[in-house]
């Protein structure tokens, strides 16, 4: 059971890391030094590829707490 869990936390994480690095920059690196207002005011909802993106993103992020705590669980006993 540890064994299985293991691999799938393992790679829940490389499906996690690669989901994150997919996902396009909110913030120019010149607005930083602007002020970047217009970030604030101009916020628009994500939408197709960004929007399925993000809950992926999310639902592997609960799904790697799930399985750190379940594999530590398991260890301790």
């Amino acid at each position: 059971m540890y064994d299985v869990l293991l691999i799938a936390l393992i790679i829940v994480s490389i499906l996690l890391i690669i989901s994150v690095l997919l996902q396009p920059s909110k913030t120019n690196a010149a607005s930083a030094l602007s002020g970047g207002a217009e970030q604030l005011f101009g916020k628009q909802k994500a939408r197709g590829f960004e929007a399925g993106l993000r809950r992926v993103t999310a639902v592997l992020g609960f799904l790697f707490i799930g399985l750190a705590i379940a594999l530590a669980y398991l260890s301790s006993n």
